[in-house]
């Protein structure tokens, strides 16, 4: 797939007080982490260089592609509004996309902290409260490997079919650079279909050489 405007990239993902707490990674089945959605199989990487450069790589799932963000013209005005309001939310910007439409209805996005050294958590929390209409914040600390991990579960609005919708995002701090992986479906998937790739990209987490 070619490159593409971050308009397009974000448009039908758009459509589409902090909590506790909780525990590690994988004793929490059903509502809010569901631990017991295994990771899907591995397919290929992402942040080895192109398509997206990152602090860290992934492995990607077997449909998913991984795609930069582009942001608009600098002279258009109004393109400019556009993607300053899709590409920067709670002190972070958006770098990559995972689209996972030829198989699950959803996204995978890659974000980094624009303030060199921002703890992970820190980095989290100003993320997931950014988010308007956004409630029922929890997080909880995990491990990648050799990286500890930082993530949180929230409930998102949908405005198209007026339901609270579960999201998952995790933080990682690699030297100075704090990156952050967003899963989120579309308005018309179901949230659970994206866990497995997300899981992927969580346990796969290494820092970039």
């Amino acid at each position: 797939m070619g490159r593409r405007t971050i308009a397009a990239a974000l448009t039908v993902g758009l459509l589409a007080g902090c909590g506790g707490t909780g525990e590690g990674a994988g004793g929490a089945t059903g509502e809010p982490w569901h631990d017991e959605v295994a990771a899907a199989a591995p397919a290929g990487t992402v942040g080895a260089g192109a398509p997206c450069p990152l602090p860290v790589t992934f492995e990607l799932a077997e449909g998913w592609e991984a795609e930069p963000i582009e942001t608009s013209d600098p002279t258009d005005e109004l393109g400019d509004a556009v993607a300053e309001a899709l590409t920067r939310r709670g002190g972070s910007t958006v770098r990559c996309e995972v689209d996972g439409r030829a198989v699950v209805p959803g996204f995978l996005r890659v974000w980094t902290a624009d303030g060199a050294g921002t703890p992970a958590r820190q980095a989290l929390e100003a993320f997931v409260t950014a988010e308007p209409e956004s409630s029922g914040q929890q997080y909880r600390e995990t491990r990648a490997g050799d990286l500890d991990v930082v993530e949180a579960t929230w409930l998102s609005r949908r405005a198209l079919t007026d339901s609270d919708v579960r999201e998952w995002a995790l933080a990682v701090t690699v030297a100075d650079r704090t990156v952050l992986v967003e899963a989120s479906s579309t308005s018309l998937g179901e949230p659970l279909d994206v866990l497995p790739a997300y899981r992927l990209a969580r346990d796969t987490l290494v820092a970039a050489p």
